[in-house]
């Protein structure tokens, strides 16, 4: 069901049930894996370590946990095999797609080690957006619907031609949601620096005690 069109240059889809999967050498050295034949756990570990500027997770599955917990307390059976703990992604940026890909003390961890990632929470609040502008809208359009001045074909007809416009309003909202997270943990360290100036300001002219 995949456009393998789309897929880059050694690119290819292949089910993690299978026993081996040989990789093109592109593949192989792109996941920063030291051969092309491996199992379908070694080679989505690798994905999981690779040296990327993002992991995306999209599917379903907690990979990621902190070097601090078990895999018990994930509480995942399915990906024990492939979870790494946060100290092993090489990745610049974690992108949560999926619900809980990556376990919140395993987010604390990726952060404290110079990553950058949101909660899922926020990465896949898209689908959650457009659910929630697309009740507002069937809701003013009850009302005509209920004096008959609308029909629900023409209700229908109306929706499917705003869909573009709804995905438009969701993608500027969810861009402009995190992009104030950012600017908001930018400040946040520079107030940090400032109220410590301060601090030791008021404690040098013995205002303050610690």
């Amino acid at each position: 069901d995949y456009d393998k069109t789309k897929l880059s240059e050694g690119g290819i889809i292949v089910s993690r049930n299978q026993k081996s999967i040989t990789l093109p050498a592109a593949a192989a050295a792109a996941i920063g894996l030291a051969k092309t034949t491996a199992t379908p756990v070694e080679i989505m570990t690798a994905i999981l370590k690779a040296p990327v500027d993002l992991l995306w997770f999209g599917g379903i599955g907690t990979y990621l946990r902190a070097s601090t917990e078990t895999n018990a307390e994930v509480g995942d059976r399915a990906n024990d095999a492939i979870r790494i703990t946060a100290l092993d992604v090489r990745a610049k940026v974690i992108g949560e797609g999926a619900n809980l890909g990556v376990t919140q003390r395993a987010r604390i961890e990726f952060g404290l080690n110079g990553g950058r990632c949101n909660s899922d929470a926020i990465d896949n609040s898209g689908g959650v957006n457009c659910s929630d502008v697309e009740v507002n809208i069937k809701i003013a359009l009850a009302s005509a619907m209920r004096k008959g001045s609308l029909t629900r074909p023409a209700r229908n007809k109306l929706l499917a031609e705003m869909t573009d416009e709804v995905g438009s309003l969701v993608l500027s909202n969810n861009y402009q949601q995190t992009l104030a997270l950012s600017i908001a943990r930018k400040r946040g360290l520079a107030d940090i620096a400032h109220q410590s100036r301060f601090m030791t300001a008021l404690e040098a002219r013995g205002l303050l005690d610690r």
